[in-house]
């Protein structure tokens, strides 16, 4: 067993905030947290933080690999390393709407790095082919397409981690959804014009996300709630949030903090492959994307992703969404672990789960990152 003992800071466990912990590891998982006793071989935190590894269930790119260019083992390493420096853990690479090709080679690819043990990766987002073209965000809408028998047949197949999918739920027969949902597949909604209905309808049948809240969907209005509304009337589905100052201002974050129940809420970043990269600015199907002052633009102005890493995302939540840090830490550990159904192994500092933790400095800047072998 290993002995980590931290001083002299904060230690968000599932108990609560202790102000120094020592945490017992035996193999790759928390054997116990308890008091620190005596004063030899500890970390001095000097006012920091430890809180449990960030998941990230949406993350295009990282470290100068944008995942639809680059669907193979040593690629998707690249991108893990890349956002593990800012305290991700687990992550869901995230391909942004291809052919069925792709898509069939994407999940192939994600069970070959899981094979390989690549640490972090838990599974894969496809966000797209089936979303709504007046809503198409970044996303081409040449490569936009309705489900067939043979594109659920891929995403349907035994994987070796999660499988994600973001549709707009307009574009899906509730039926169609249902039997997704029953395979196994987190299904999402986003890039979409749904009614409150259609979402409602949805929501029945199972499907459990939304993706980017706010984002690639029309406002609410006094008499149509849309997608946006019926997410904020509705409990059950969980809803990620850019915090990166240019997706969501930060009310309307503030609102569905007090509309939404709070373990449904989880931060993502929607991650770029600028994120930990030298030469930020990339190119996605064929389009220069100028990243400049944190922001992901194409040339017309629209958002093109993010260049948003976890560790700045948790840090934006405490002074926008005014929470307290380990709030923000459950939204980006907690939160999404649960909608991945993967609470049981992850997600909390707690005995039994996973030895995966970040450390923070007082700033909230992450400087060590574990990731249990």
């Amino acid at each position: 067993m290993t002995r980590f003992r931290f001083v002299n800071g904060h230690v968000a466990t599932s108990g609560g905030v202790l102000p120094g912990a020592e945490i017992v590891v035996d193999g790759d998982r928390i054997a116990s947290i308890g008091a620190v006793e005596g004063s030899a071989d500890t970390i001095d935190l000097n006012g920091g933080w430890v809180v449990p590894g960030y998941i990230d269930t949406q993350v295009n790119g990282g470290g100068g690999v944008l995942f639809n260019d680059r669907l193979d083992v040593e690629g998707i390493a690249t991108m893990a390393a890349a956002h593990a420096a800012y305290g991700t853990t687990a992550m869901l690479p995230t391909l942004v709407s291809e052919t069925p090709d792709k898509i069939a080679r994407a999940l192939d690819a994600i069970d070959e790095a899981i094979e390989a043990k690549v640490p972090g990766i838990v599974g894969i987002h496809v966000e797209g082919p089936v979303l709504n073209p007046a809503r198409k965000g970044i996303h081409d809408p040449t490569r936009f397409r309705d489900l067939d028998e043979e594109m659920i047949a891929v995403l349907t197949r035994p994987r070796k981690g999660k499988v994600m999918l973001t549709v707009a739920p307009e574009r899906v027969p509730v039926a169609t959804i249902k039997r997704l949902v029953d395979a196994g597949v987190l299904v999402s909604a986003g890039h979409s014009e749904a009614s409150y209905e259609q979402a409602m309808a949805a929501f029945d049948v199972g499907l459990i996300g939304i993706t980017h809240l706010y984002n690639a969907m029309p406002a609410m209005q006094q008499r149509v709630p849309g997608l946006a509304g019926a997410t904020l009337d509705d409990p059950r589905p969980y809803s990620g949030l850019i915090i990166d100052g240019f997706h969501v201002s930060a009310p309307m974050l503030r609102l569905a903090l007090k509309a939404r129940p709070f373990d449904k809420l989880m931060l993502v970043t929607d991650a770029m492959s600028s994120v930990g990269a030298v030469e930020k600015d990339f190119v996605l199907h064929g389009r220069h994307i100028d990243v400049s002052g944190g922001k992901c633009t194409y040339a017309d102005g629209t958002l093109a992703g993010s260049d948003l890493d976890m560790g700045s995302a948790v840090a934006n939540a405490v002074e926008q969404l005014r929470i307290t840090v380990d709030q923000a830490a459950a939204m980006a550990a907690t939160h999404p672990a649960a909608f991945l159904g993967l609470a049981h192994e992850r997600g909390a500092l707690v005995a039994g789960l996973r030895a995966d933790w970040v450390v923070l400095d007082a700033r909230l800047k992450p400087v060590d990152t574990r990731i249990a072998a």
